[in-house]
C-alpha cells in the first residue's frame, strides 16, 4: 500500500512540476472576443470598470487597467501630410499644396497609404511595449478650418479658403486613413482614426489664441465655418471631431453651448468629440504669462461643464478635475458612461484589425503626383518648359534648405531633395549668372517663421502669423536687381545681357507679389512640397511628357491692404467669395503648358448636371496634352448678402491640342443650399429659385461662362 500510495504521490508531484514550467495561458476577458459583437464587448466593459477607471479613460492616455486586460493606450498622435512625430515617415506636401491638386481622388490615395505606414509603426510599437503618445491610431487629423485670411500662420495645414474645396479634400483625408482606397467605406474596416479639427471659427491670431473670442454672425457660422464640418460627418463614418482653442461669441469652444447642439443634435453626430491639446485649461487658468479666457472659477466647473454636456475625451492633463466633477456631482455617472462607449467603440474598432509585424518600407523616392501635381504656374511669358541641357544659376534663400520642403507637424523622411538636389538631377547647375541661360530664384518664406504659435518678433512676422503678405524686403531687393542686370543681396554680379529669371515660391500661404511680378519672367508657387519637392520642381520644368499643374486654393492678393483687419472673423470683403477688389491671382487660378478653352456649357436641371466641353488651342514647348480643370461656381442673385460666386462642383479631363474633350460634373443638393436668416440655418431653394451657375477655368469673372438656371425641388 504504501508502494502503491508513494508511486500515485510520486507521479502527482512530477504532474505539478511539469506543469509549473508549461507556458500560462494569458487570461481572456469577454470583451476580448472578436466573434461578440461591438456593442456587446463594450457594454461588458462599461459594466465592469470602476467610476475611476472610467475616468482615467477620458484624458489622451489611457492608462493599462491590468484587472480587465485593457492594455495602455494614447490618444495623440498626427498624420497631417504622413505619419508625424514618429521617427521615420515618408512627408507628402503640406495641406495647402495637396489642395492645390484640385484632386480628391489623389489625397485619398495619399492618405491610404500614410495609413498603411501608421499601422506598420503601430504594430511595431505594439512589439515594443510602446503606448505613448504618436505611438496610437488615432489621429489629429484633417484642419479643415477655412483660411480666411493669408496672414495666419497655420494656414499651411488646411486645405485652401473655400468651403467646398476644404469638404472635398477633407473627406478623401478622412475615407484615406480610415478605410484606405475603398470607394465605398461603409462596412469597410477601420484602419485608422481621423480627426476634424479645430471646431469652430479657428484661424488666428497665433498670439493670443488661448484668449481670443471669435464674433461671428450667424450667417457666416452657417455658409463659411461650418458646411465643411457637416459634409463630411454627414457623408463618412468620421470618429473624431476637435473642439479649438479660440472663443465664439463669448464662450470657449469647447464648452460652447451652441456648437454642441449643432454637432449633437442637428448633424446628430455620435462620435467622439475630443478637445484640443489642453485647451480646457484656458477655461480656468489664472496665468500671468498666457493671457488666457478665464471663463470658469475652477477647474471642476470647466472640466464639468465640457464633459457633463458632450466633450468625451480630453487631450490634456486634466483627470484631477475630473474627479473634482465627478465628486461634486456636476458630471453625472450617466454621462460619464456615454463618453466611455464612444471612447471605448472607437478604441476596439481601431485596434482590431491585424497587421503582421514587418519591416517598416517608406514609399519610393520620386517622381509622384502628390509632389509635382501641386505646383501652379502662376506666369510664364514662354520662358517655360526647358530642356535638359539648359544652364541654370540657381540663387535665393530657400536654394539649399532642405527643412522648408517638410513644413510643419512632419515625420523624418528616409531622403529631402532641397530645390538644388532637384535641379542637379536634371540640368548642368553653373557657379555664376554669366554662363547661364535661366536664373533660378527659390524665394518665398519657411516654416520657421509663419506657423503654430512660434517665437517670432520679426519684421512682416509674429507669434507665427505674418503682418505683412509681400515678399521680405531683402527677396524684393534682389529680384529688382535681377531685372535691372545690376549685383543682388548674395554679391553675385549679374550678367549685362538679359537672362530670364523663374521665381520658385516656397510659401504655406498667399504672397503679394505686385510689386515683383514684372520682375521675373515665370513664377511657380511650390508651396512645402514634402521631401520631393526639389525633385517635382525640377520635373514641372522640363521639356518632356505630360504635366498635370495645380492651382490656387487661396486668392493671392495684390497687397496688405486688400485685406480687412486680422482679428475680424466677417467675411464681407474677404476671399474669392466676398471681395470686390481684383486681385493679382484669383482662387483657382493656374496655367499650364497647353492652353485651353471652355467652347460651351450646358445643365441639366432634372439630374443637376453640367456638361461643359473644352478645347485645347496651343501648345509650349510640344507638350501635347493638360489635364483641365472645369470649376462650377453658383451665384444667388436674389440674397445680397450671399457670396458673390461659390465653387460648387469641379471636374477634370485630360486636352490634346486641337481636339475637343468633354467634361460632366453632378452637383450635389447640399452645396446648392441658401442661408435662410428667418431660421439661422442653411435650407434648400424653394421650387423656383433663380440662380447662376458660373463654369470656367479660375473664378475670375472674365473666366466664367454664365448659364442662368431655375431650381427645380424633387
Amino acid at each position: 500500500m504504501k508502494r502503491k500510495t508513494y508511486g500515485i504521490g510520486l507521479m502527482a508531484a512530477i504532474a505539478l512540476i511539469m506543469t509549473a514550467f508549461r507556458p500560462v495561458a494569458a487570461q481572456t476577458f469577454p470583451w476580448q472576443d472578436t466573434t461578440q459583437g461591438l456593442d456587446a464587448r463594450v457594454e461588458w466593459l462599461v459594466r465592469n470598470l470602476t467610476v475611476d477607471e472610467k475616468l482615467s479613460l477620458m484624458v489622451h492616455q489611457n492608462p493599462a487597467i491590468e484587472r480587465l486586460g485593457l492594455p495602455a493606450y494614447s490618444w495623440w498622435n498626427e498624420a497631417l501630410h504622413g505619419v508625424a512625430r514618429a521617427g521615420e515617415a515618408t512627408v507628402y506636401p503640406m495641406p495647402i499644396a495637396l489642395a492645390a491638386t484640385f484632386d480628391p481622388q489623389l489625397v485619398q490615395s495619399v492618405f491610404s497609404d500614410v495609413a498603411d505606414e501608421a499601422r506598420q509603426k503601430y504594430h511595431m510599437a505594439q512589439d515594443t511595449g510602446g503606448t505613448g503618445d504618436y505611438t496610437g491610431l488615432t489621429f489629429f487629423t484633417p484642419n479643415i478650418n477655412i483660411f480666411r485670411d493669408p496672414r495666419w500662420g497655420r494656414g499651411m495645414e488646411t486645405y485652401g479658403e473655400d468651403p467646398y474645396l476644404t469638404a472635398m479634400m477633407g473627406l478623401a483625408c478622412v475615407n484615406g486613413l480610415q478605410h484606405g482606397h475603398t470607394e465605398d467605406w461603409q462596412g469597410s474596416p477601420l484602419l485608422t482614426a481621423a480627426c476634424l479639427k479645430h471646431l469652430a471659427v479657428h484661424s488666428g491670431p497665433e498670439g493670443i489664441r488661448h484668449e481670443f473670442n471669435s464674433v461671428v454672425s450667424h450667417r457666416d457660422l452657417r455658409t463659411t465655418y461650418l458646411p465643411a464640418f457637416e459634409y463630411i460627418i454627414k457623408n463618412s463614418d468620421v470618429q473624431q471631431v476637435m473642439c479649438g482653442y479660440n472663443r465664439i461669441n463669448g464662450a470657449p469652444c469647447c464648452t460652447n453651448r451652441e456648437l454642441f447642439d449643432i454637432l449633437r443634435n442637428e448633424w446628430h453626430y455620435d462620435g467622439l468629440l475630443v478637445t484640443d491639446c489642453w485647451a480646457l485649461n484656458d477655461a480656468y487658468e489664472q496665468d500671468t504669462v498666457i493671457p488666457r479666457h478665464r471663463t470658469h472659477a475652477t477647474a471642476a466647473a470647466a472640466y464639468g461643464d465640457a464633459f457633463g454636456r458632450e466633450v468625451d475625451l480630453e487631450c490634456g492633463s486634466g483627470l484631477p478635475a475630473l474627479r473634482e466633477a465627478w465628486s461634486a456631482g456636476i458630471l453625472p455617472a450617466e454621462k460619464i458612461d456615454e463618453h466611455v462607449r464612444r471612447i471605448l467603440r472607437t478604441r476596439l474598432l481601431v485596434t482590431n484589425e491585424p497587421t503582421p509585424s514587418e519591416e517598416f518600407v517608406c514609399r519610393d523616392p520620386f517622381p509622384f503626383a502628390p509632389a509635382t501635381n501641386n505646383i501652379v504656374l502662376l506666369k510664364n511669358d514662354h520662358t517655360l518648359p526647358i530642356e535638359r541641357h539648359t544652364r541654370i544659376y540657381l540663387t535665393g534663400p530657400n536654394a539649399e534648405d532642405t527643412l522648408m520642403p517638410l513644413g510643419n507637424y512632419n515625420g523624418t523622411p528616409r531622403h529631402t531633395y532641397s530645390i538644388r538636389r532637384g535641379l542637379e538631377l536634371f540640368y548642368d547647375l553653373v557657379a555664376t549668372p554669366d554662363s547661364a541661360d535661366l536664373i533660378v530664384y527659390a524665394g518665398g518664406l519657411s516654416p520657421q517663421l509663419e506657423g503654430e504659435e512660434l517665437p517670432v518678433d520679426t519684421p512682416g512676422f509674429y507669434r507665427g502669423d505674418r503682418t505683412l503678405i509681400e515678399l521680405p524686403a531683402g527677396q524684393v531687393a534682389d529680384l529688382h536687381a535681377w531685372s535691372a542686370g545690376g549685383t543682388p543681396a548674395d554679391g553675385q554680379p549679374a550678367s549685362r545681357r538679359h537672362i530670364p529669371v523663374v521665381l520658385v515660391l516656397c510659401t504655406g500661404s498667399a504672397i503679394a507679389l505686385e510689386n515683383v511680378v514684372d520682375d521675373v519672367d515665370a513664377i511657380l508657387v511650390a508651396w512645402y512640397g514634402g521631401e520631393d519637392m526639389g525633385g517635382a520642381v525640377a520635373l514641372q520644368m522640363l521639356r518632356q511628357g505630360a504635366h498635370i499643374f495645380g492651382r490656387l486654393p487661396v486668392t493671392f492678393y495684390r497687397n496688405t491692404q486688400q485685406l480687412p483687419d486680422f482679428e475680424d472673423y466677417d467675411m464681407q470683403g474677404r476671399t474669392y467669395r466676398y471681395m470686390t477688389d481684383e486681385p493679382l491671382y484669383p482662387f483657382g487660378y493656374g496655367l499650364t503648358y497647353v492652353g485651353h478653352h471652355i467652347e460651351t456649357a450646358a445643365f441639366d436641371a432634372d439630374s443637376l448636371t453640367v456638361t461643359a466641353t473644352l478645347r485645347g488651342d496651343y501648345c509650349l514647348g510640344g507638350i501635347p496634352s493638360t489635364m483641365a480643370c472645369v470649376q462650377v461656381y453658383l451665384s444667388n442673385p436674389a440674397d445680397p448678402a450671399a457670396p458673390r460666386k461659390q465653387l460648387v462642383g469641379l471636374g477634370s479631363r485630360w486636352v490634346d491640342v486641337g481636339e475637343t474633350t468633354t467634361v460632366t460634373i453632378h452637383l450635389d443638393p447640399f452645396w446648392l443650399r441658401q442661408y435662410n436668416p428667418k431660421t439661422a440655418r442653411m435650407e434648400e431653394p424653394a421650387d423656383g429659385t433663380p440662380l447662376t451657375l458660373r463654369i470656367g477655368l479660375s473664378s475670375a469673372d472674365s473666366d466664367l461662362l454664365d448659364l442662368p438656371v431655375t431650381y427645380r425641388r424633387k
